[in-house]
């Protein structure tokens, strides 16, 4: 997968990736979006934050998903 706009760098948020190299992490902005957030309330939220950026992070959850199988208990 080539992400263009999602950044790994370890001096910034310890690593974890971010968006565009800014100090928000792509869990942040996920989280977000899974609380029901909309794209427009975000991006007026976050001025920094641009609609291909959302994009390419529910793209890039949903190739971890796909990646990663995960065992639930009952």
């Amino acid at each position: 997968m080539k992400l263009e706009r999602i950044t790994v760098d370890p001096n910034v948020c310890t690593g974890k990736p971010c968006i565009r190299g800014l100090r928000f992490p792509v869990s942040r902005l996920l989280g977000l979006l899974a609380s029901r957030e909309t794209k427009e309330t975000i991006l007026k939220a976050y001025p920094y934050i641009e609609a291909e950026d959302i994009d390419e992070a529910l793209q890039y959850a949903a190739f971890l998903a796909e990646e990663e199988t995960v065992e639930f208990s009952r």
